[in-house]
């Protein structure tokens, strides 16, 4: 198993709970949630069993059907995953558990019982579709998993201390030289290939071809389009998911729902973009209409653009409908011969590292009375009860109307001013010009 941050949540959810409350692993699929669950059982209890609801059996399913006696249920799960379970020293897992509705419910019972420890995970989870007919368990706690960032990308290669020496270069305000920023760049376009889907990156590291790490990516995304189809059966929202490539290189100022769906309009499908979001393959970012502390109070559910949950994913949706052959874009990302009108992969990139890291997503347009064209701030943050707005650059041009036009506007709601690019971080006045890989510190 690699390593992952989420490990220090559990344990610390652990000693907190002390049992009174189960814990609800959030996220995509194919994430590792199973695979941190069970490892997390492994070492901190004694013994454990996990109750996969994608293969248990009708028995196992119908135990939860009634939990007025805890113990024949929990005689039987002893029988059928043949171990033994000790009081407050043995661990639960429920895996896939919105395949089983009930026995999320019957976590209320459970906890109150207070004998064991419970985990569950699970992929669109909070779908209205799944959860409609049972009582939400308030005896939950929620936390959210995303694929590998790029630290625990660098973990798994075995570099421990790359990371902390760059935070230490960022605390500081100093640049890492011209010729150390090269290697970092090209070590972080790596992780914008691989993605940090631990199955790619398990075979990056096993095989070192692009071409199978592809393969496992595109099998990923077949899941993801099996999901959607879960949430809308009419195909929509496969159709939203695979055009987010296609979108954001238009660079419009909204996700254009109408050239996808040619009969559709975003003020229709506000519920469906909800459910993408909800199950964490698709992050969303709303347009900030005054944006200010309190940037959700703001935002214009109708105007809104889509990311991909991992860029890794992101680099083969761009390409799913071609031959790898026919793929250019890993030679070209790896070696910096990116084209400007692929950038938009480093603010697909920007999107994922700044939702990981717990942040809401937010931009903001302003009209350009000299041009047709309006100036955007791609991303908004909030720190310290003041904006930071973050511009997005896959080059190392340092321009930065939009980020100029915004604090004119905005001057006394602004804090610090981002500008993302690819080479050595610098300042312009007032402005961090700052290397992609320094954005996990912001």
């Amino acid at each position: 198993m690699f390593k992952r941050k989420i490990y220090d949540k559990l344990l610390e959810w652990k000693k907190e709970s002390d049992g009174k409350t189960a814990l609800l692993i959030e996220g995509a699929r194919r994430i590792g949630k199973s695979t941190v669950a069970e490892e997390f059982g492994k070492n901190e209890y004694e013994t454990y069993i996990l109750v996969d609801f994608s293969t248990a059996s009708k028995t196992v399913r119908e135990l939860f059907d009634d939990v007025s006696d805890l113990d024949y249920i929990f005689l039987q799960l002893q029988l059928q995953y043949k171990k033994d379970l000790i009081e407050r020293k043995s661990l639960i897992i429920f895996d896939e558990v919105q395949l089983c509705p009930q026995a999320r419910q019957a976590i209320k019972s459970l906890v109150k019982d207070r004998r064991y420890d419970y985990i569950e995970t699970g992929s669109l989870i909070s779908i209205k579709k799944n959860v409609k007919d049972i009582l939400i368990p308030s005896e939950e706690r929620r936390i959210s998993m995303y694929p590998m960032d790029y630290e625990e990308f660098r973990w798994a290669l075995g570099d421990t201390t790359t990371i902390p020496l760059m935070e230490k270069c960022f605390q500081s305000s100093k640049g890492v030289g011209e010729q150390l920023n090269r290697k970092l760049m090209r070590d972080f376009r790596l992780y914008m290939l691989v993605g940090g889907m631990p199955q790619a990156v398990s075979e990056y590291i096993e095989t070192n071809n692009f071409r199978k790490v592809d393969a496992v990516k595109r099998d990923i995304l077949k899941l993801y389009t099996d999901d959607f189809m879960k949430i809308d059966p009419t195909g929509k929202a496969s159709m939203l998911f695979d055009a987010i490539p296609a979108q954001l290189n238009k660079n419009a100022s909204r996700y254009q729902v109408s050239s996808v769906l040619s009969d559709e309009r975003a003020e229709g499908l506000l519920e469906l973009i909800a459910e993408m979001k909800d199950s964490k393959t698709v992050l969303v970012s709303y347009h900030a209409n005054d944006p200010n502390v309190g940037l959700a109070n703001n935002k214009d559910l109708t105007k809104f653009k889509l990311f991909v949950c991992d860029t890794g994913l992101f680099t083969t949706l761009m390409f799913k409908d071609s031959d790898f052959t026919e793929n250019t874009i890993y030679e070209k990302l790896l070696n910096d011969n990116l084209s400007a009108n692929l950038g938009y992969l480093y603010e697909n990139v920007v999107a994922q590292i700044l939702t990981a890291n717990g942040n809401e997503l937010f931009y903001h347009t302003i009209k350009n009375e000299t041009s047709r064209h309006n100036y955007e701030v791609d991303f908004l943050i909030t720190r310290k009860n003041k904006i930071c707005p973050i511009e997005v650059k896959s080059s190392n041009y340092r321009t930065h109307k939009s980020i100029d036009a915004f604090c004119e506007k905005y001057s006394s709601r602004v804090l610090y001013k981002y500008l993302i690019y690819t080479k050595d971080f610098s300042k312009d006045t007032d402005i961090f010009c700052l290397p992609v890989y320094f954005c996990q510190f912001i």
